[in-house]
């Protein structure tokens, strides 16, 4: 599969319905040795970012969550940063908040834009 398309698959996840973090995850599912009900556990915490929009995007979340396993637990966080900082370069935030222009009023990146540059920035790097 293509960055390109693992990305499209990630946002065809989130329009049917799974939230950013487990759009992400679920499109890593083929690389992934857990079963679809364990993957979605794991991300239903991360709607509307960690803390309910407080914190750190669920997509960014869930692209990180997948680059360990693709990384087998190996050097992951310098990969972590990478993917943050891309992420941060394509979208103006990390932060739900500031994404969706809750405070400002101006929105920097809808979901499934983030959906699919959290998967295009850990494709970058892994």
């Amino acid at each position: 599969m293509t960055k390109e398309e693992r990305a499209e698959l990630a946002v065809q996840y989130k329009q049917s319905g799974y939230n950013c973090c487990q759009s992400v995850i679920k499109a890593y599912e083929d690389c992934i040795p857990a079963d679809e009900s364990l993957l979605m556990q794991l991300g239903a915490g991360f709607a509307a970012g960690m803390g309910c929009m407080e914190a750190t995007c669920g997509a960014l979340t869930g692209a990180v969550m997948a680059a360990g396993v693709r990384r087998a637990g190996e050097m992951v966080p310098p990969v972590a940063k990478q993917i943050l900082a891309e992420f941060k370069r394509t979208c103006g935030a990390t932060v739900c908040k500031e994404l969706k222009g809750i405070d400002t009023g101006v929105v920097l990146c809808p979901c499934d834009k983030c959906v699919r540059n959290a998967v295009l920035a850990a494709e970058s790097v892994l």
